[in-house]
């Protein structure tokens, strides 16, 4: 049976900048991988619905480990009393490194959800940032999007598969989208991590798709 995309379907393609990229400030494993694949997909126009979702931080944002003296990127620390992986300047506000990859056609796009804009908080997810000050997650605008829209189901791409596109699959199906993983359209920070990225998608009941049966002909 065919994995063909419904009318009530959106993808979502995270976080395809070039700091994510080889060569980036915070390369991905194997990143440029999936650039011409995404591409292809959104050219064949199997969606009605699509989304980016875009890393957009100011300078000496909170997750940076050159915010904090004397850390070193990738260390780990409490922040609003939840762990934090501190990373190394990516994706800042007007650099080339914080625009969608030039070499994807990005004519299909609906919208653009830029997250990590506030100095204070992380955002992994396209739906929520992580955790404030306040003990909370606030919501990026994401989900009523989708639902005014009549969207119910969500195909989740793009980097870092075990960061910010997990996140945004799970935060998906904890506000009641079924939700897809395009395993083949994402790539991790290190790929050492892929085992507990499957376990955790599996636990939280998100399909593991294979995203060329979502393109015919």
């Amino acid at each position: 049976m065919s994995l063909a995309a419904s009318p009530h379907a959106a993808l979502i393609v995270v976080d395809v900048q070039p700091d994510f990229m080889p060569g980036g400030a915070l390369a991905c494993h194997d990143g440029d991988a999936i650039v011409s694949s995404i591409d292809r997909l959104l050219r064949a126009g199997a969606f009605r619905h699509v989304v980016a979702t875009q890393d957009w931080h100011p300078p000496k944002h909170v997750s940076f480990a050159s915010s904090h003296p004397g850390a070193t990127p990738f260390q780990q620390i409490q922040l609003y009393g939840q762990p934090q992986t501190l990373w190394p300047d990516h994706c800042v506000q007007g650099t080339a490194g914080a625009a969608l990859d030039p070499r994807i056609d990005w004519s299909a796009l609906d919208v653009v959800i830029r997250k990590g804009a506030d100095p204070r908080v992380d955002s992994y997810s396209g739906f929520r940032e992580n955790h404030d000050a306040a003990g909370g997650r606030p919501g990026t605008g994401l989900a009523g999007w989708l639902r005014e829209r009549g969207v119910d189901e969500v195909f989740v791409c793009g980097l870092a598969r075990d960061v910010c596109v997990l996140w945004t699959a799970q935060d998906a199906i904890a506000l009641g989208f079924r939700t897809h993983l395009l395993w083949d359209l994402s790539r991790p920070v290190t790929p050492t991590g892929d085992d507990a990225t499957r376990a955790s998608l599996q636990a939280a009941d998100i399909a593991i798709s294979d995203p060329r049966q979502l393109v015919r002909g």
